[in-house]
């Protein structure tokens, strides 16, 4: 079908988005969060093996340059509280390539902020008051509803999350007989897979869950667990089978995230990826020293459909990548 130079979301849509930014800067507000501004640009891509990037060559002098459209504002906003911001949020776009679907835009709007000073604990709980402050007008019988991972995991799949089996994982997924070759040895990948595929969908409905406690091997920029640093001090947010978000009691410790960094360059290249570098100025940050703080990252677009009643992303944007 040939684009249309109409917009795709109805003006009732793009009136509720407008509502809903201006409902969160309240929310922030009142709360004496600080609103910041970080580059689009970047330097560096970022090293995550599960993410794809946009990458633009800047011909400006003195030094022409490749730069990347971020994937997310996390490093920049964490250069900003190791320069003394105190706790911040951030509504802007974020992009990744080759990600289209259902619930999927290669550009989309996030909302991210860091609280110093939080235990996940506290940024879970401002997580659920936020998003019930949010959806009460379409969802009034909403939730909240904390999940250990690995109790989740075991009582849909009988399966241990923190010990690897390949045998046992395969055996599982024998209704997927794509999954073997996808995940072959890597242990996150079969979580990925196995999360996604069997577990997701089967979570309670009208219900903000907050799955805690992520294996380490999932760890991305989060602390592991003290007591048990086989976990991570990680969640995730779902409402009705959609995920909206990621937390983390953030990492501040240099040479730890710089190994993280190693490990997903060496993943990249076993998987033939294109190669990346470290983001030397975040690590630097790190090192300068990094308060005590917990973050998340909220999909505007996702929890707009969910406020609205959307089945497609593209519904919720005035011009989605097919007609962009």
């Amino acid at each position: 079908m040939k684009p249309s130079w109409r917009p795709v979301a109805d003006i009732r849509q793009l009136r509720q988005r407008a509502q809903l930014l201006a409902a969160i800067r309240r929310f922030f507000a009142e709360r004496e969060v600080l609103e910041v501004e970080t580059p689009l640009l970047c330097r560096a891509s970022g090293t995550d093996p599960n993410l794809d990037f946009f990458s633009s060559r800047f011909h400006g002098p003195p030094n022409p340059q490749t730069l990347f459209l971020q994937t997310s504002p996390e490093f920049a906003m964490k250069r900003l509280l190791a320069a003394g911001s105190g706790s911040i949020y951030q509504i802007c776009k974020a992009f990744r390539n080759g990600e289209a679907g259902r619930f999927h835009n290669p550009e989309f709007t996030i909302l991210e902020w860091y609280r110093v000073g939080f235990t996940l604990q506290q940024l879970m709980d401002e997580v659920a008051e936020l998003l019930l402050g949010l959806l009460a007008p379409k969802l009034p019988r909403l939730s909240v509803r904390r999940i250990g991972y690995q109790q989740l995991f075991k009582r849909h799949t009988g399966l241990d999350a923190l010990r690897f089996n390949r045998q046992a994982y395969r055996e599982y997924a024998v209704d997927y007989p794509e999954a073997d070759g996808m995940c072959g040895e890597d242990h996150a990948l079969w979580l990925d897979f196995l999360f996604s595929h069997c577990i997701q969908n089967r979570m309670p409905e009208d219900t903000i869950c907050l799955v805690h406690g992520y294996p380490a091997i999932q760890s991305s920029l989060a602390r592991l667990n003290s007591n048990d640093t086989r976990v991570a001090e990680r969640f995730e947010v779902f409402i009705n089978g959609m995920e909206l978000g990621n937390g983390f009691f953030e990492l501040s410790d240099a040479d730890e995230q710089e190994a993280r960094f190693d490990r997903e360059i060496a993943r990249r290249r076993r998987q033939a990826l294109p190669d990346v570098a470290k983001d030397r100025l975040f690590l630097a940050a790190l090192r300068s020293g990094l308060p005590e703080c917990s973050g998340v990252a909220i999909g505007l677009d996702r929890l707009l459909m969910i406020a609205t009643g959307c089945e497609e992303i593209a519904e919720v944007l005035a011009f989605p990548v097919g007609n962009a």
